[in-house]
């Protein structure tokens, strides 16, 4: 058993049914690190099973790609691009100009970076629930509840 100040993955999310999913989170998961595997594992099974569904933007593709793409891995590259843009229950969404608006309020009121900001305004604009994210800086944000997954556990 954890520490007091973390949380059973099956306890932060029960009862959700839309959450809003970081880049980090998905590389994560994407490319098995070890520490984080495990748990993004059962939270895309989740997702693949349609008990939960996800949502992220555009700004995870740019990210996720980058470092594939830079290193001449195209099966990696399509192992995210499919995983990003053809899943069932799991969305990447656009920046249209009404994300943009919400995610320069957020910069304002957080000094947030422009990332994640966006990240975040999708997350709000979809909806989702939480925030699924493992930067501890997101916290301060009050409008979507951010899950650390340094706080989780199976």
């Amino acid at each position: 058993m954890g520490s007091p100040s973390v949380t059973r993955l099956d306890d932060a999310l029960a009862g959700v049914r839309h959450i809003g999913v970081d880049s980090a989170p998905i590389i994560y998961h994407v490319e098995g690190q070890a520490r984080y595997a495990p748990l993004m594992a059962a939270v895309f099974q989740r997702i693949a099973n349609g008990r939960i569904d996800g949502t992220t933007s555009v700004v995870t593709l740019v990210e996720a790609l980058t470092h594939p793409r830079a290193r001449g891995d195209v099966q990696l590259a399509e192992v995210y691009r499919d995983l990003l843009l053809d899943s069932e229950h799991f969305h990447t969404l656009a920046i249209d100009a009404a994300v943009a608006e919400l995610a320069a309020d957020l910069r304002a009121s957080y000094r947030l970076r422009t990332p994640d900001a966006l990240q975040v305004a999708v997350a709000l604009a979809e909806g989702c629930e939480l925030f699924l994210t493992n930067d501890a800086r997101l916290q301060r944000i009050t409008e979507i509840p951010i899950l650390l997954l340094d706080d989780l556990e199976l």
